[in-house]
């Protein structure tokens, strides 16, 4: 079981929220594409030999800017160099402005099962603020599109704790992505970044800082609206119909290997992980002429391990699996943190429920902090 994602690093333009890689010029599209087809033949032996893969990724960037026919030849590389399950979950990453009549008929013909749909808003002010390139007719005719044309499983991202004189505009968001019918949401609250333009602005006092009690109102919101509608919190950000979980994502919070491709891509294969270059010029250079991936490797050591498990695995509706950190990665938190543990309890952040640690919803709120705390040094 493993999976693979490709990092499509092109935008139309530049969100004023996203630190993402990225580039608004197309000019090295096609060779882009060109290198992540040899980056594929260059890194086959990365995962486990006869590994699988069960789920397939397409981020970015802008993954809904690729062509029918550079898709064709992403995929015909992909199937060259690996196994590709029959049921494989195979998600792409689209903006609704991409998503006409043509395009998602072309998508609907290709091996793509699965889009997720970067709405954000529906909400025209809020769109411009954030500099999205679509409107909020566009949020909602995208996904109905896609919908007739045959895609059922659909999810769709929105973010909160945006600047706003009250809730009622997070409240019209949940209600218009709930009429839409999507069997996943996936809900951010507006974070600022150093290095993107509302980093900027707010540091230059152009840009309101939304008080954590405005953003925790509206994460309790979202959280009472998602299960009022039928949906589960399977991580923080993370909402769906029963058995309509991302399989992707849900393969990296449980620590399955997979290959991330192009530049900026992280890769993870148990014991290390691989981060390539966040530079387009460098990356095709360095894999089309001189056949090498730029990439730095971190080698995890088993405190490294016990780390990552707990920060993915608090994220998760099941929470961390205490016996599964004692015995398989030699952390024993309910020795080394019991104080700790115990205040959390006590003080109603997480409960424990057989051998797992779970967040509770005021837990989930300060999530980083708790897992700052049980970190291993």
């Amino acid at each position: 079981m493993a999976g693979l994602y490709l990092h499509i690093p092109f935008c139309k333009q530049a969100c004023h929220y996203c630190d993402f890689h990225f580039s608004t010029s197309m000019a090295l599209k096609s060779r882009l594409v060109d290198a992540l087809v040899q980056e594929l033949a260059l890194r086959q032996g990365y995962l486990e030999p006869g590994a699988t893969l069960n789920t397939i990724y397409f981020g970015g960037g802008t993954p809904s800017l690729l062509t029918a026919a550079e898709l064709e030849v992403l995929f015909a590389a992909i199937h060259r160099h690996f196994a590709v399950a029959s049921d494989a979950e195979i998600t792409l990453e689209a903006n609704p402005d991409d998503l006409t009549t043509a395009k998602v008929r072309e998508l609907a013909a290709s091996p793509i099962n699965r889009l997720s749909i970067g709405l954000q808003s529906f909400h025209e002010p809020h769109l411009r603020l954030m500099n999205r390139a679509h409107s909020a007719e566009e949020s909602t005719a995208g996904v109905r599109r896609a919908q007739e044309a045959g895609f059922e499983n659909i999810s769709v991202d929105l973010i909160y704790g945006v600047p706003a004189p009250d809730h009622g505009i997070w409240e019209q968001d949940m209600a218009t992505a709930f009429a839409l019918g999507v069997p996943h949401l996936s809900c951010y609250a507006l974070t600022i970044e150093p290095d993107t333009v509302f980093g900027r602005q707010l540091k230059k006092g152009k840009f309101p800082a939304v008080p954590d009690e405005f953003v925790a109102r509206q994460f309790e919101m979202l959280l009472q609206k998602m299960a009022r509608h039928g949906y589960q919190q399977y991580e923080i950000s993370n909402f769906s119909q029963p058995g309509r979980e991302s399989k992707h994502n849900s393969a990296y919070w449980g620590g399955v290997p997979y290959l991330g491709l192009g530049p900026s891509a992280h890769s993870f294969n148990g014991h290390s992980r691989q981060y390539t270059v966040a530079n387009n010029p460098q990356y095709v250079a360095a894999v089309l002429e001189r056949g090498e991936v730029p990439a730095t490797v971190e080698h995890l050591s088993p405190r490294d391990q016990a780390n990552e498990y707990l920060m993915t695995s608090l994220r998760t509706a099941q929470g961390c699996n205490l016996a599964r950190l004692r015995t398989e990665l030699g952390v024993d938190l309910e020795q080394e943190k019991a104080a700790y543990l115990q205040e959390l309890q006590r003080t109603g952040l997480a409960r424990r429920v057989g051998n797992h640690l779970q967040l509770t919803d005021a837990g989930k709120l300060l999530a980083d902090h708790i897992t700052l705390e049980l970190f291993q040094g």
